[in-house]
């Protein structure tokens, strides 16, 4: 049963941690997660020319946007049965064509109406749901092997693919490039470069006590029901909630909250999305020397006082060094969620699957939550909403402790720190 954790033993990381075989992984897993970020940034940048080409109302758009939340709900908790069947390679190269597809779609089909445009997002909303899953497999696959935190960096890969996309986007505005041109140029990108690099991802493991193969493909359904994957999920679904929160309205609460002129949102919106960066590419040391718990129950905390400097600050100053906080603290959550996840990798995938499922909730309740709440009593003061889930994140933190059988990064950084170096004559002088 999941819901007790033993501590794990502490063991030195594998013989084979920095083998070429895992380096190449961990390379093609680089590309997987700024491959995903760059398909759909590329979308997200053409937004307000498909929205003017359709004459569509906000109203309108909001519905059109929708399809790509329908297709990741469709796609995540099926996601670990696939990957399970699959592997993480297949099933990258697979939904990476499909998003690819669905770039196409939209680009060759926006002018038509809004049909093309729907079917275009279903499609990547249902590969890029689909592909997160796996991404996150591997990744975890890869930080098992070298013994050591790497699953934020990977995800600060992500942020890197949304503003190259982001940034390949505004050219092709500033240039004058069709919309049609720019998305097909970006799916042959993606449906090129990631199906070459995937497959120099780590062998997906086995179901370990699978009496038999069917045993085998219906286990990934049973990770609904283990207490610690659903907790798991509830603590990934806290921090998404607040790291969504601070995507979608912490410009929005910097204007109205503290009547700034328009350029200061962007602006601490900016801080905010670089010091999450920050976090994810620098966070792993910390996971490396103080294990997860401590690491992201501390994240947690952070983010709280910075949540609370930017509402309660006063000052646009105090917000600004709020927002700092904020990312920080909310940059590691994620992540780390996924690889409590992904501790034991025969089950990883379907474990996966189930915590992305309840964690993305938060991306789509979190907007609207805010919005309504900003009506009544005005945005800045909606975002005190997310304190009570900071706080449950760092009561609940305990559950990222990892499986036992596996080890925390903390304790194989540490163990191999203090490990002495083997002899040639303890392998076979190989």
């Amino acid at each position: 049963m999941d819901s007790t954790i033993p501590p794990a033993p502490s063991v030195p990381p594998p013989a084979d941690a920095s083998s070429p075989q895992v380096l190449a992984a961990q390379r093609a897993t680089y590309v997987a997660f700024i491959g995903s970020g760059f398909g759909f940034a590329s979308w997200a940048s053409q937004i307000p020319q498909v929205k003017a080409s359709l004459g569509a109302s906000p109203s309108l758009l909001g519905l059109v946007l929708l399809s790509v939340a329908v297709g990741s709900l469709v796609a995540l908790p099926l996601a670990g049965v696939v990957v399970t069947r699959l592997g993480t390679a297949r099933t990258i190269t697979a939904m990476a064509l499909l998003l690819a597809t669905g770039l196409v779609v939209v680009g060759l089909g926006y002018r038509a109406g809004v049909v093309p445009v729907v079917v275009g997002l279903v499609c990547m909303g249902f590969g890029n749901g689909t592909w997160d899953v796996a991404m996150n497999v591997a990744g975890a696959a890869v930080e098992q092997r070298r013994g050591r935190a790497i699953m934020p960096r990977f995800h600060a890969g992500f942020s890197v693919g949304t503003v190259v996309g982001a940034l390949g986007g505004s050219a092709s505005v500033a240039l004058g490039v069709p919309v049609g041109v720019h998305l097909v140029v970006a799916a042959v990108l993606v449906a090129v470069v990631v199906p070459l690099s995937v497959r120099r991802l780590l062998p997906s493991e086995p179901v370990a006590d699978a009496a038999t193969p069917d045993e085998a493909r219906r286990s990934p359904l049973r990770a609904w029901t283990e207490p610690r994957t659903l907790l798991v999920g509830v603590f990934v679904l806290c921090m998404a909630f607040t790291e969504g929160t601070g995507n979608d309205w912490l410009a929005v609460a910097v204007i109205d909250g503290y009547r700034a002129g328009a350029v200061a949102g962007p602006l601490v919106f900016a801080v905010f999305l670089a010091a999450m960066t920050l976090g994810r590419w620098f966070g792993p040391e910390l996971i490396d020397r103080f294990g997860r718990v401590a690491t992201v129950r501390a994240s947690a905390l952070v983010a709280l006082v910075g949540l609370l400097l930017v509402v309660f600050g006063q000052l646009l100053g105090v917000a600004v060094l709020g927002a700092v906080l904020w990312g920080l603290g909310a940059a590691l959550g994620f992540p780390v969620g996924m690889s409590a996840a992904a501790d034991d990798p025969a089950r990883a995938a379907a474990r996966v699957s189930v915590v992305a499922s309840v964690g993305y909730t938060a991306f789509l309740a979190g907007p609207p939550l805010i919005g309504f709440l900003g009506d009544r009593v005005g945005v800045l003061h909606a975002l005190t909403v997310t304190a009570g889930l900071l706080a449950l994140a760092a009561a609940i933190a305990g559950t990222t402790r990892p499986l036992a059988g596996s080890a925390d990064p903390g304790v194989l950084a540490a163990a191999a720190r203090t490990a002495p170096p083997p002899s040639p004559e303890g392998d076979g002088g190989r």
